[in-house]
């Protein structure tokens, strides 16, 4: 993670980049069914917000304050006068019940300790992040490997930038290890495509991956899942249980892990996030329309399967 947390693939036109795949490898097992041969290890349905589980707030690093793009992600009983998270009903969801992470323009100057944004208009929002880790160190949960899930309803939004990944534990207190995992960010204009990243930062070994996934569905009108198969050295991706293939020559979607290692040599895990940021490399809305000014993403669930 760095000041923002994808500079170097944003500046590249990240959503549209396709870069070099990886062909199958006996580490992955390529298939459509990617819970296959695994057993249901972790399922959070959001009935609740349970602290135990899901710490609130910036993202868990030493590194830097955990905020990037336009907006304070707040703790869990809110910031600056608004409360990010909610458990609503939702009959699109499984059980009736979805997490809902709202974005709100709060529009006059913040005070949210090691925010940049709080006297800049453009960038006074809060919005939420929610993750199995703690800024101290502390996994609450976490996995080597596995298949990594969450069924999401996208805001649509000039804003937006909605995420569902993964970080490594060790990357919190010795951050020249991180290995970042983004199985999905979505830009709430483009309603069709998904980005999805590796990102191994800092030397020795810094190495990024990252492609733009076509939906050819509108996944701003109803849930989706999002998924990645981590083993080993490897990972693949998946949406709606699909196995994602290159657009440009139809080979499935599978980088290697640098660092894959260096994860084994200390028993290192994945931990996983959900989040809802507003991008801060596209211009400022002119005006900022009142629909505009409040954005929800919605979460039926995030299961892990081992």
């Amino acid at each position: 993670m760095r000041v923002s947390r994808r500079n170097a693939l944003v500046a590249a036109g990240a959503l549209g980049l396709s870069a070099p795949i990886l062909r199958p490898r006996a580490a992955v097992a390529v298939d459509d069914e990617p819970t296959q041969g695994r057993s249901l290890a972790f399922d959070e349905p959001f009935r609740t917000i349970d602290p135990a589980l899901w710490n609130a707030g910036p993202k868990a690093t030493t590194f830097e304050p955990g905020y990037y793009g336009r907006s304070a992600f707040a703790p869990i009983d809110g910031e600056a006068g608004f409360n990010p998270y909610a458990i609503v009903d939702d009959p699109q969801a499984e059980d009736g019940k979805a997490l809902q992470i709202s974005a709100a323009y709060v529009g006059r100057p913040m005070n949210v300790h090691g925010y940049y944004g709080n006297a800049d208009p453009e960038y006074q929002w809060v919005s939420g992040n929610l993750q199995t880790a703690r800024r101290d160190g502390t996994i609450m949960r976490g996995w080597r490997q596995g298949y990594f899930e969450a069924r999401m309803h996208m805001p649509r939004h000039p804003l937006t930038w909605p995420a569902f990944w993964l970080m490594n534990g060790r990357s919190i207190l010795f951050p020249q290890t991180s290995i970042e995992l983004d199985i999905v960010e979505h830009k709430g204009f483009e309603p069709r495509l998904y980005g999805a990243y590796l990102h191994e930062w800092g030397q020795p070994g810094e190495h990024h991956e990252g492609i733009g996934v076509p939906t050819r569905v509108d996944v701003t009108r109803g849930y989706h899942r999002y998924g990645m198969v981590v083993e080993r050295d490897r990972c693949a991706l998946y949406f709606n249980r699909r196995l994602v293939r290159d657009p440009a020559d139809g080979q499935p979607v599978i980088w290697r892990i640098g660092r894959a290692g260096e994860l084994d040599q200390h028993n290192d895990v994945f931990w996983p996030l959900v989040t809802l940021a507003l991008r801060n490399d596209v211009p400022f809305p002119s005006p900022l329309l009142p629909e505009h000014r409040l954005a929800h993403l919605r979460v039926d669930y995030v299961r892990v399967y081992v």
